[in-house]
């Protein structure tokens, strides 16, 4: 792209682009109110050569923007604390609320590039991460976002001229970093390494565009019709339901709901002896987890009653408070419900070596979003790919994912409930949607069972926790995450 990138030859005259600039810009502070109007996230990803103008250009193009409706982030290099969690994670905490601007100057390509000339990755690792950046692009088009990504060229020659100028003022040398020094001495390899990474993630979906930056005034013209004419198409084009992927993951069998025994028995001193052992197991298991940086993912999902709260509380206990978190996840918050569904669990990730337990999940929306039509089919149905694509990210990042269906019979929900009214201390656990839900058992078991059958992955397996019995599903399920550390550690 970069090889083949053909500097334009004739230049329009100065007083002609000034006044497209204005033209545009009126255009693009009109859109503004537009991408409010209806609510569609703009993604602007603005990278480039040292000196090539990306702060000057976003600075152009925001200048008559409203403020309250946009961010700017300069990405620098990814702190300790960042590396810590997964490449994408950073990014994703970036990405805009409906109907709002977010530029981002420099961002995952000016990572890789450097992670890659700095031998940081490479092989298999650097495939992993081009295909992650590819996913993350066309889910969050598909979610409703237009992510519009800008490479501004310029040549060597224009590289050294400006860099020589900057250096020249005491007031302006700062700018000039060692990684611009680097790209004049080692031209070629950068072009190669961002060659590569432009070609790789330059999609159908989220292309790239390569902007002749030689002349600023130009440069911001040319930034100005892509935006305005995107923004256009992108509002056009919001009531078409994007394509439902269904790649092929490594699936593990499951058994249905109704398959699976609910019988299982323990006493309470059986379990009291056997939760002892198991939880100073656990907490000797964490401290090596901890050491070895694996970080540790757990989903809990269940029928009202099954005792999640419970489960966790005694899976939790055994931990150093100071590596994990428990997370209770409800009905997103206004700012939550206004971004791509993932950004709210993307958001709560540990970092390495830590542990991050759900009481509730990104498996929401294939339940009660799809049952309480709070997204469309086409969303749920495509979220089946989008979270085997999202746990896939985690496993590549080292991440033991577990994931715990609590499971008890209908019967057995009905004695809890009854249970919850009579006993004042539990009378706040129990409400009236509680009593709703249940009148959709059926429904809701048919979606859990497609749920498990097509998520249940190799590297996220599901597990279902026979809960008619507390004790034994307690056990269960600390048993299971002691096997899941166990066995990672060995490898």
């Amino acid at each position: 792209m970069l090889k083949n990138f053909e500097v334009r030859k004739g230049q329009m005259p100065p007083e002609e682009v000034k006044a497209l600039i204005k033209e545009k810009q009126g255009e693009f502070v009109r859109q503004q109110q537009r991408i409010k109007e209806h609510q569609l996230p703009v993604f602007v990803l603005v990278e480039g050569w040292g000196a090539a103008g990306k702060g000057t250009l976003i600075g152009n193009l925001i200048q008559e923007l409203d403020p309250r409706f946009f961010r700017v982030v300069n990405m620098v290099a990814p702190k300790e604390e960042e590396r810590r969690r997964p490449f994408l994670w950073r990014y994703m905490e970036k990405i805009p609320q409906a109907g709002e601007f977010v530029f981002l100057n420099s961002g995952w390509l000016d990572e890789t590039a450097e992670d890659m000339l700095h031998h940081r990755i490479d092989g298999v690792d650097l495939e992993m991460r081009l295909q992650q950046i590819r996913v993350m692009d066309r889910q969050l088009k598909d979610n409703g976002y237009l992510v519009v990504k800008l490479f501004l060229q310029i040549t060597p020659k224009e590289q050294k001229k400006r860099l020589k100028k900057l250096m020249e003022s005491k007031d302006t040398k700062w700018r000039v970093t060692d990684k611009d020094l680097q790209q004049v001495k080692r031209r070629e390899k950068y072009e190669t390494v961002y060659e590569r990474i432009l070609e790789a993630t330059n999609t159908g979906d989220v292309p790239w565009h390569i902007i002749d930056a030689a002349d600023k005034k130009q440069a911001l013209l040319h930034a100005l019709h892509l935006l305005t004419n995107q923004i256009d198409q992108a509002v056009e084009n919001a009531k078409i339901q994007p394509e439902i992927l269904h790649k092929d993951y490594p699936l593990l069998s499951m058994p249905r709901l109704s398959q699976t025994p609910l019988d299982q028995e323990m006493d309470r001193e059986e379990y009291k002896v056997r939760l002892k052992t198991l939880q100073k197991r656990l907490k000797r298991l964490h401290n090596r987890i901890y050491r070895k940086r694996i970080p540790v993912v757990i989903a809990y999902e269940g029928w009202d009653a099954a005792g999640k709260g419970g489960n966790i509380k005694r899976l939790s206990s055994a931990l150093d408070p100071r590596g994990f978190e428990v997370y209770p996840i409800a009905s997103p918050e206004p700012h939550e419900k206004a971004r791509h569904y993932l950004w709210r669990f993307y958001h709560r990730l540990p970092k390495d070596g830590h542990i991050a337990i759900f009481d509730r999940s990104w498996y929401g929306r294939v339940m009660v979003e799809r049952l309480e039509g709070f997204c469309s089919e086409n969303d749920w149905k495509r979220a089946y790919n989008e979270i085997n694509e999202f746990e896939k990210e985690l496993s590549d990042w080292g991440a033991i994912v577990l994931k715990f269906w609590v499971h008890i019979d209908k019967d057995t929900q009905l004695a809890r409930f009854q249970e919850r009214e009579k006993t004042p201390e539990k009378q706040w656990k129990i409400t009236q949607e509680d009593w709703r839900n249940r009148e959709k058992w059926d429904a809701y078991e048919m979606a859990v069972d497609e749920m498990i059958a097509r998520t249940s992955t190799e590297n996220a397996p599901w597990h279902i926790i026979q809960s008619n019995n507390k004790y034994y599903a307690r056990i269960q399920a600390i048993q299971i995450v002691i096997d899941a550390m166990e066995q990672r550690l060995e490898e």
